[in-house]
């Protein structure tokens, strides 16, 4: 069920994010009086799932979800229509047009995706705010992962900055080391301020491995208990609180996990404070490690930093952050090209479902729609045939030289473009497959 609601949640998202696409091209080829011929929400190669036809367009919906299209006209794009191109050109026609008319129906899907993302960020900011922790609030210290205790840390450190660069957010310190490629972190440890080299072999494990270096540390007081988990059976109850697993004190909730971890398929001794009484009890952990429990939400323990936006002032806070969606994608470029490994870990559709929730959060959806759409944009806009992009190279080139690229020289840009582009859908979407395999 998990999965079907994620699933389901990526089918919306996507829906919306290629219709609105579309119309950005659509709406201007139609005010410039250009015929289109087709709007399709996904692709529908040899049949599709519904269409209708309302004056010169046929408008339907295809059966292979990996995108949209408009077929405008008298263009060499994805539908690869030669015999028309071939027909002297008509005034309806998208090359008939003015160069700078052509260019505005080109870059219009982008520009709807970027418009969108910073209206969905802003409604998002309006609704429910911002809320973070701050790193300076994390009074227990920090977790730390195997990458992070090789580079130095050890639980308790409380994060100082990451190349003498204060992060202001906690869950922000592993985008700020690898996106940036911080080369040191500093923490405090006993009083006294540490710090510690990261070097490029450390982005790599990083990427490899998904770590996250730190997380704040806090008690493990039970808020969950799964029904039917081994928890239960033992009659672990909401409100105890964890105190030692097999005599081992865990005065925090990383401590009895780790433990857990560690023994799977086998028996341990849980030491609970249940009100004034200390009491023990024998539960099996299971083989994924886990007995059954969830903790209380971090935000009982500690003093997060909230945000609220009026209606006025959240349109400034959306540009600010599909600003800060645009940079941080751009770095990411670099990291997939510069650390060694880090081109295994593009995923493809299955990586992107999985970014979800597994149950229905609308304000997770929408905020990771308006990422989604900042990313379109990106991606879009890359100067490759068959993509926006190379549709306003070409017609930069023609703005600028006057003259229109040779049509035979374009087709077979077309065509470079699209094995490109499928060869790319099919690594991405292999590393998927891949990772899948290896679980």
């Amino acid at each position: 069920m998990e999965v079907i609601t994620q699933i389901a949640q990526f089918i919306l998202s996507l829906s919306i994010l290629i219709i609105l696409h579309e119309l950005g091209h659509f709406i201007p080829a139609k005010l410039f009086k250009t015929r289109v011929e087709k709007f399709y929400l996904f692709f529908d190669p040899w049949f599709s799932l519904l269409k209708f036809k309302k004056g010169d367009t046929e408008y339907g919906i295809g059966w292979l979800p990996l995108g949209g299209y408009v077929k405008i006209s008298g263009m060499i794009d994805e539908s690869m229509d030669k015999e028309q191109m071939k027909l002297p050109a008509q005034p309806w026609e998208f090359r008939s047009k003015p160069a700078w008319q052509r260019l505005i129906v080109m870059i219009g899907g982008v520009t709807v995706n970027v418009i969108l993302g910073i209206l969905i960020y802003a409604m998002v900011l309006f609704a429910w705010g911002e809320q973070y922790l701050p790193t300076k609030n994390v009074k227990y210290g920090v977790a730390v992962d195997t990458l992070a205790y090789q580079i130095g840390l050890r639980d308790g450190d409380k994060i100082l900055s990451v190349e003498n660069k204060v992060v202001e957010n906690i869950s922000k310190v592993p985008y700020e080391v690898l996106i940036n490629k911080a080369k040191s972190i500093q923490v405090e440890r006993d009083g006294k301020k540490l710090d510690f080299s990261i070097t490029e072999d450390d982005f790599s494990e990083m990427i490899k491995n998904k770590y996250t270096l730190v997380e704040p540390r806090f008690p493990f007081d039970i808020d969950t208990v799964v029904a039917g988990m081994t928890a239960e059976k033992a009659g672990i109850k909401k409100g105890d609180k964890i105190i030692a697993v097999n005599n081992i004190p865990t005065p925090y909730f990383q401590d009895a996990v780790k433990i857990f971890k560690n023994n799977k398929n086998i028996s341990v001794d849980v030491t609970l404070l249940r009100k004034n009484d200390t009491i023990i009890k024998k539960a099996m952990v299971s083989e994924d490690g886990k007995l059954g429990l969830g903790p209380k939400s971090p935000e009982n323990y500690f003093t997060l930093n909230t945000k609220e936006y009026g209606f006025i002032a959240s349109f400034p806070a959306g540009v600010h952050k599909a600003y800060e969606t645009f940079d941080g994608y751009i770095k990411q470029f670099n990291v997939i090209f510069t650390v060694k490994g880090a081109s295994k870990q593009i995923g493809g559709f299955g990586t992107i479902a999985s970014a979800y929730s597994t149950y229905w959060d609308w304000q997770h959806f929408w905020s990771f729609t308006a990422f989604l759409s900042i990313v379109l944009a990106i991606m879009n806009i890359l100067p490759i045939p068959a993509l926006d992009g190379g549709h306003v190279m070409f017609l930069l080139y023609e703005i600028i030289t006057r003259r229109k690229p040779n049509e035979k020289f374009m087709e077979y840009a077309q065509y470079a473009g699209m094995i490109l582009l499928i060869a790319l859908l099919l690594f991405s979407n292999g590393n998927d497959v891949v990772r899948w395999l290896s679980k």
